[in-house]
């Protein structure tokens, strides 16, 4: 299993991002996904997640509303989609297998900073 997260950046409060996440070496269109972060110093939190076929999303209360969780499975991609960002929402984003982290990839770091 593979998993690579990109599009993190510097970005000002108030942005937007768009992160994608490649999967390889799984049924992707067969796996529920989520993206999940860890600020500097706490532990791993959930953020979002898509089911298999994109058609339902859950996201954590601090989330909804300013990001949105989606999916391509012809490219194996699944993506977060943030507006309206703040300095809480600073931390290296990964993808995952799982809602705890505990099958997270390689994450990209955001930081919300002016």
């Amino acid at each position: 299993v593979q998993l690579q997260a990109s599009g993190g950046g510097l970005v000002q409060p108030g942005g937007s991002l768009t992160l994608s996440c490649a999967a390889s070496g799984f049924r992707f269109n067969r796996q529920w996904m989520y993206w999940v972060r860890q600020a500097p110093g706490k532990g791993i939190e959930r953020v979002a997640t898509v089911s298999p076929d994109g058609g339902d999303a859950l996201y954590i209360d601090s989330a909804k509303g300013r990001f949105t969780i989606s999916r391509d499975n012809s490219k194996n991609t699944v993506y977060l989609r943030m507006t309206s960002l703040k300095s809480d929402d600073t931390a290296v984003y990964y993808c995952s297998l799982d809602r705890q982290g505990a099958t997270r990839g390689q994450g990209t770091l955001v930081t919300v900073s002016s």
